[in-house]
């Protein structure tokens, strides 16, 4: 059947390979949007302060498995946030318990809490060593933050710059570049033989940075990484929609109040955990690829984190157009759902 002509689909349920859940009362409210759909996620340490130590992974896991709504198996893949302080044996140590699925790198002042983060990348490497001789993924937020490097340059100065020397000195160590936006970083990975991978978000895959600045600005489609032009979003698509094992979903869905969003200087940050698979059966519908959306969203990922596909499934109908929230409440605050700006003709069942 051509994919146009399908209208009934049942994948693999879907895991989330980059999360940001917060804490506290954002915590309760945004945690059910993930778990609705996604049986696992990875979920981001950068509050504050940042989980550095297995210690505080286990804790704040324990504080996402009681928020969980009742019933619901979601898991939660715990990271840690390297820093220049990170102790290796503590790092293996959790690696070993089967606390933590990855380590987090942030260079520090890129993005939302990312004070706390690597400056000089010499200082890591015996962390970096034990991970790669443990086989522990390092996640990484590919952006230098040279004041000199234009915004929309950085993914591809942090290639240039960091990724390359990095995996040169250390070809062992497993690598997750997080939310890639160019065409830079997806042929980066695609020349890329082995231990190197990429998410890609829902939102990269539908806006460019015309639409957060086009006709006036639009505060909830400003997030970290920048989108960029329309000519990397399309290569986002095409990398998506190819079924090539090293590309995988990760949604980058990061909740902030509309008061931390609309104010002169606004927090990054889109959510899109309540409607990304409606988004994202429209974005593969539209380039004719619906029988690639289990591997994206279902398949990579595991793959690569050497973890078994979940066993259940889920199903979406294509049908009249969905309605979702334009936002959740929460205690905090309310918080924005993102608008792709087209209807949603596809819906979980």
């Amino acid at each position: 059947m051509p994919d146009q002509n399908i209208t009934d689909l049942t994948l693999r349920r879907p895991d989330d390979w980059h999360l940001h859940l917060r804490d506290g009362a954002m915590l309760q409210a945004v945690l059910p949007e993930t778990a609705r759909h996604f049986a696992r996620a990875i979920i981001m340490p950068n509050l504050v302060p940042p989980i550095v130590t297995g210690d505080q992974a286990r804790a704040y896991r324990d504080r996402i498995l009681a928020a969980r709504p009742e019933g619901s198996d979601f898991a939660p893949l715990m990271t840690l946030y390297l820093t220049e302080d990170t102790d290796p044996d503590d790092v293996a140590a959790a690696h070993t318990a089967g606390l933590i699925a990855a380590v987090k790198l942030y260079p520090a002042g890129a993005t939302t809490n990312s004070a706390s983060g690597v400056q000089d990348f010499d200082k890591v490497r015996p962390v970096l060593d034990r991970m790669a001789e443990i086989g522990l993924p390092l996640c990484v937020h590919g952006e230098v933050t040279d004041s000199n490097i234009d915004i929309f340059d950085r993914e591809a100065a942090f290639i240039d710059r960091i990724l390359k020397p990095m995996r040169k000195k250390n070809p062992d160590l497993r690598i997750v570049m997080e939310h890639v936006t160019t065409q830079d970083a997806v042929d980066y990975v695609r020349d890329t033989a082995k231990n190197l991978a990429a998410t890609i978000t829902t939102h990269h895959l539908i806006i460019n940075r015309n639409h957060i600045l086009a006709g006036g600005i639009k505060p909830h489609f400003y997030c970290l990484p920048v989108a960029k032009r329309e000519t990397h979003r399309i290569a986002l698509v095409q990398a998506a929609v190819s079924g090539d094992k090293r590309f995988f979903l990760g949604t980058d869905s990061a909740p902030h109040t509309d008061a931390g969003k609309l104010q002169a200087c606004g927090c990054a940050g889109i959510f899109t955990a309540p409607n990304t698979m409606s988004c994202l059966a429209e974005v593969f519908e539209a380039a004719g690829a619906l029988r690639q959306l289990e591997a994206f969203t279902s398949l990579n990922g595991p793959a690569f984190y050497r973890m078994a596909p979940n066993e259940g499934t889920i199903r979406l109908v294509k049908g009249d157009p969905v309605t979702y929230p334009a936002q959740i409440d929460t205690a905090d605050g309310p918080v924005t759902v993102f608008d792709p700006g087209f209807p949603l003709h596809w819906r979980v069942v």
